[in-house]
């Protein structure tokens, strides 16, 4: 009984149950943190993810778009139902503190009806890289916003190898062109295989679609081939919708449901395209 009334020991005891407490408290406060984070990202949730997440944005696109470039095609046996075209409307070119553009100049004849993406092509000069600064990335923008003001357009297609060292200005500039865009235009970018392979830099980008252009590779040619044999797949985007490929090069080992762009090195053809629209079914 003197312990208990010894008050330098009913003070230790009573120190110990407050530290015990606190230590609880603090446990269960970083339990409920670690189980919010969790379920934030998803690591144990079983709620599935919104359909949306998964939905294509230009699933109202023809499942195959032919790429027309700089040269005269004439295109009015299309069947707008089946096929529609992304043609290189204009090439930016990039050179030390300026951006010189040149407009289509080949004319493009295709039925009335036909679904037209509008592709703009930046090139950046080697003998005089761009400076990449904020006034070019504004005129880039500009350009390129000129070509999404019309109703009719349902996308902007940017077709831009970006190095390394241009990364930086391309994610910046893709930024800035959506806030000016209309919410009605898609934002579509061509994309390097590589970069939908071991490279992860378009994530968090402002676009609606990436296509892989699995043709022209380059150095990365049999890196991806061999990826691609072996059962895998390109991703670009979480999810991905669409593929390029070329007339002229064997079609890879990819995963089929997917829309197409399709380049061809010469100029289009109704044998031309009604051999692609068979490629295509029995790829399908």
């Amino acid at each position: 009984m003197l312990y208990l009334r010894d008050p330098r020991n009913v003070c230790r005891q009573l120190r110990k149950r407050w530290n015990l407490v606190l230590g609880m408290a603090v446990v269960g406060l970083l339990l409920v943190v670690v189980v919010c984070r969790v379920l934030r990202f998803g690591v144990v949730s079983r709620r599935p993810m919104p359909r949306a997440a998964f939905a294509d944005p230009l699933a109202h696109l023809p499942r195959v778009m032919l790429w027309a470039w700089e040269r005269r095609e004439d295109l009015r046996t299309l069947d707008p139902r089946a096929v529609g075209v992304a043609y290189l409307a204009k090439t930016l070119f990039l050179r030390h503190d300026t951006m010189i553009t040149r407009p289509r100049l080949q004319p493009l004849d295709v039925p009335p009806a036909t679904v037209l993406i509008p592709v703009i092509r930046i090139e950046a000069d080697t003998l005089f890289p761009p400076t990449l600064a904020l006034a070019q990335r504004a005129s880039v923008v500009h350009e390129i916003a000129a070509l999404g003001s019309a109703a009719t357009v349902p996308a902007v297609q940017i077709d831009f190898d970006a190095k390394l060292s241009e990364r930086e200005f391309y994610r910046a500039m893709l930024h800035d062109l959506r806030r000016v865009l209309p919410d009605t235009i898609r934002l579509s970018i061509t994309a390097l295989a590589s970069w939908c392979l071991t490279d992860n830099w378009l994530a968090g980008l402002p676009i609606d679609e990436a296509v892989p252009m699995l043709f022209r590779m380059g150095a990365d040619r049999q890196h991806v081939l061999l990826h691609l044999q072996a059962g895998g797949d390109v991703r670009c985007t979480a999810v991905q919708h669409s593929i390029g490929l070329a007339t002229d090069e064997p079609v890879p080992q990819v995963r089929s449901g997917r829309r197409i762009y399709v380049f061809s090195p010469r100029a289009w053809s109704p044998a031309s395209v009604h051999m692609v629209l068979e490629e295509v079914q029995r790829w399908q």
